[in-house]
């Protein structure tokens, strides 16, 4: 319970069973510690240490996962959001806000006007014996808590290299791709070529060619009888 403030004995005895409600919600996913009324089992942060209504802590009991603070309709105000909720909100774990649903509004103008990161905002409210619970507002995780995200990776540059030449002048350096590709091209078609140029050479002359050469091969064989 606030130290500035003193509720009703039955909106006591109301807030406390609200608190019991979510300790058995959260045992769930954590380790819960409650400080219901005047009892202040489990502090946080300090000095001086702060008594949320439920602390929520990893399997251990170690490492401070998460706060939450349950709100009636007298305490949702001004001096209370700047008491206690900014100093909840700044433990650098989750912030879980409860009040009642007629207080809504309030509440969000509270947390707008002092600029209050509320992790998850709730509702709750009274239908006969039950209590009924709406999740009004979740914001993103707290930077802290958030994984860095991998650096990605560097994309080689895509301006040439710069070399010095003998006489001290700079010059650009061709990219390796730029002068393998034309080589292997080179490569490529001098393999392509070199079956039909041997083929061409096997070939034999086409016929008008042969007798051509029969007919001078006589013709200089009759010169040389004369």
């Amino acid at each position: 319970m606030s130290p500035i403030l003193v509720r009703p004995v039955r909106e006591q005895l109301e807030h406390d069973r609200i608190i019991r409600l979510l300790q058995a919600k959260y045992k769930r996913k954590f380790e819960v510690a409650i400080n219901p009324g005047s009892e202040q089992t489990t502090p946080v942060g300090g000095p001086p240490p702060w008594y949320p209504d439920l602390v929520l802590q990893d399997a251990r009991g170690k490492k401070l996962l998460g706060v939450v603070e349950v709100e009636t309709a007298e305490s949702v105000n001004h001096l209370e959001a700047m008491s206690q909720w900014v100093a909840f909100s700044r433990f650098r774990t989750p912030f879980h806000l409860y009040v009642p649903a007629s207080m809504i509004d309030v509440a969000r103008r509270l947390c707008q006007d002092m600029q209050i990161p509320v992790g998850e905002l709730w509702a709750y409210s009274m239908l006969g014996d039950q209590l009924r619970f709406n999740l009004v507002q979740r914001s993103a995780q707290p930077a802290e808590s958030k994984p860095r995200a991998s650096a990605p990776a560097a994309r080689p540059s895509a301006t040439p290299a710069v070399r010095a030449g003998a006489n001290g002048q700079t010059r650009a350096k061709r990219p390796v791709a730029q002068t393998a590709r034309p080589k292997a091209a080179a490569k490529k078609t001098a393999r392509a070529i070199a079956p039909a140029r041997r083929a061409a050479a096997r070939k034999p002359a086409p016929r008008p060619a042969r007798a051509a050469a029969k007919k001078s091969s006589s013709s200089s064989r009759a010169q040389k009888r004369k």
